[in-house]
């Protein structure tokens, strides 16, 4: 299946390839002013951030959406799916572009890659926006396995992924992989459908993310940064992620939810607070789900163009 036709939708925005960190990073531009870097989920790639590139831009920034390494028309190596890696990355790309930090949004496991992103390299983070997505020391708690749920998801990879214990249930060899391409996607239609709140995706917008993740190997490489996380929780290098983790956020945070989203409840994400030294706001977005970005843009857009434009954004 070609690459071009399904990531490189056409729109405002340029295309282009930016080098970073020992990779090739595919990215959506637009606009000019300060630098807002746009971090993807699983399992979709770029295209998520389509409506905020615009209002962005609009708005007077300069905006970027990248496909994560593993994803999109972005380098697929067989390694580097850890969070340090990602958020490495991420700061490599900052500099690529020519900046010394910028306004980071992440969503999902953008999101995770954004938090990891302010505690390893805090100069490249100005202000940091998380969509959907628990601090990483809450997210690791809530899927630590247990020998029940561990059997599930050998039993069921696709239950708990539904249910928000996609980690999990991703840490089974290759079945994941093969149900993901399986039907022309379809289990990525179900995980859109049973994350967010009634009414969205629509048809065209589930078939543009099942394409993109039958594009080889995306379906293999975005299901190890699930693996990782989970794996190297009692690992060396997962112990010092968790000590670094552990470092007090100094930027502004504006931390988004849905109120709907069944991948992370809100009750989940909620109090990441104590992570952060700098300014917190927390904001749920009524009648979102797991996706506010794309199902209800206008609101989700209002929420982040009013917190940038805060000269101090409050507690």
């Amino acid at each position: 299946m070609p690459v071009e036709p399904v990531i490189q939708v056409s729109g405002p925005w340029t295309h282009r390839s930016v080098s970073a960190n020992g990779c090739r990073f595919h990215v959506a531009a637009i606009g000019e002013g300060p630098l807002v870097l746009l971090l993807h989920g699983f399992p979709e790639f770029w295209w998520t951030w389509r409506h905020q590139l615009v209002t962005l831009a609009a708005a007077g920034y300069r905006a970027v959406a990248v496909d994560l390494r593993g994803y999109g028309d972005s380098d697929k190596p067989p390694r580097g799916y850890d969070l340090i890696t990602a958020a490495a990355d991420a700061a490599g790309l900052i500099r690529a572009l020519g900046e010394a930090n910028a306004t980071v949004v992440g969503h999902d496991w953008g999101g995770l890659t954004a938090w990891t992103l302010a505690a390893y390299f805090p100069k490249a983070v100005r202000r940091l926006a998380i969509v959907s997505m628990a601090h990483p020391l809450r997210m690791r708690a809530r899927v630590l396995p247990s020998p029940l749920t561990v059997s599930r998801a050998l039993s069921e990879p696709d239950g708990p992924a539904r249910r928000g214990g996609y980690p999990l249930a991703f840490q089974v060899p290759m079945l994941p992989e093969r149900q993901l391409v399986r039907d022309g996607g379809a289990l990525v239609g179900s995980i859109l459908s049973s994350w967010s709140a009634a009414g969205w995706p629509d048809q065209e917008t589930m078939r543009v993310y099942q394409h993109a993740m039958r594009i080889p190997p995306v379906a293999h490489t975005s299901l190890e940064y699930h693996r990782w996380f989970v794996r190297s929780t009692f690992r060396p290098d997962g112990l010092r992620y968790a000590r670094q983790m552990r470092s007090p956020v100094a930027a502004p945070v504006l931390h988004l939810h849905g109120a709907a989203d069944f991948c992370i409840p809100p009750s989940a994400a909620r109090g990441a607070g104590r992570y952060v030294e700098g300014p917190y706001r927390w904001k749920i977005i009524e009648g979102a789900g797991h996706f506010p970005h794309e199902e209800r843009p206008e609101s989700f857009d209002a929420e982040l163009l009013g917190w940038l434009a805060d000269p101090e954004p409050d507690r």
